[in-house]
């Protein structure tokens, strides 16, 4: 009984935050089921865009840009409405792809090979990507497919930038949260914001974060959080969620940003601003 309210209640909790998007944004989101029949694989996508600005694309009078988003291993495409709602909102396109099935292999370390041994799931990943894309461009004529901006969290971040790595030609900007694996990418044509957590299970491999010296000369933005990993979805706390919102839409606004952005809800504070939990 007790685990049928809290399921009930975490429902109620994802509809609330879906109604508030639409009351707030005028956001709407829909399920595409698709299938690759060259991989012979179902590959489901959460499309979120605002309503007014996907009248003026269908209008022929906006070209939204687009963004990806790839979720972390064992979290849904659809746990991460926080970022796709700040995108949206903005006038993007957001695609949130389910990067892995049940039928897939499980995610495995393997020291001593490539990403430890995990290059085949971010070439699923990078073929996912293409194929979405592909079905996009058919349902989304309007939207802008040459300036990707590409999102994920954990094993999700490191597939965009892996995707980012073989599709430079493709990608504008990257966002991470806490990949763990694969090198951020220096390249003074790509802006890239990677959040950070402070969770002493999981643990950045070596190289995968530039230096100081690095990041300020590529002008990457790493962003040190009080968080824990998996917090950087919907399952996370209020108070962290709206953290990254906020500085994520200061990227977006085009400000760099080293720090998280500070939010006023009555709770006490870092230094920086952040409340405590």
């Amino acid at each position: 009984m007790t685990r049928g309210i809290v399921v009930l209640a975490c429902v109620c909790a994802l509809l609330g935050g879906f109604y508030s998007a639409i009351a707030k944004w005028g956001i709407r989101h829909e399920t595409l089921d698709l299938f690759d029949a060259a991989r012979q694989r179902r590959v489901s996508v959460d499309i979120a865009e605002r309503v007014d600005y996907a009248m003026k694309a269908d209008a022929g009078l906006w070209k939204p840009p687009v963004a990806v988003i790839s979720n972390g291993n064992t979290v849904r495409n659809t746990e991460y409405s926080f970022l796709a709602n700040v995108f949206a909102a903005s006038g993007y396109l957001v695609a949130s792809i389910q990067q892995d099935l049940p039928s897939d292999p499980p995610l495995v370390t393997k020291v001593g090979l490539p990403y430890v041994g995990r290059l085949a799931v971010y070439k699923k990943g990078e073929a996912n990507i293409l194929f979405v894309l592909q079905q996009l461009k058919q349902r989304y004529p309007n939207a802008g497919y040459d300036h990707l901006t590409l999102v994920g969290h954990s094993n999700g971040g490191d597939t965009a930038m892996y995707f980012a790595q073989q599709h430079p030609q493709l990608v504008s900007k990257v966002i991470t949260l806490d990949n763990l694996r694969v090198p951020i990418l220096l390249s003074h044509k790509l802006k890239v914001l990677s959040f950070r957590s402070k969770d002493p299970v999981f643990k950045t491999d070596p190289d995968v974060l530039p230096t100081p010296q690095q990041a300020k000369t590529d002008g990457i933005d790493i962003v040190q959080t009080p968080f824990q990993h998996t917090w950087m979805s919907d399952r996370g706390p209020l108070f962290a969620k709206q953290a990254i919102q906020a500085t994520l839409e200061r990227f977006l606004g085009g400000a760099d940003v080293t720090r998280l952005a500070s939010i006023d809800n009555g709770k006490p504070t870092l230094e920086n601003g952040m409340p405590l939990p």
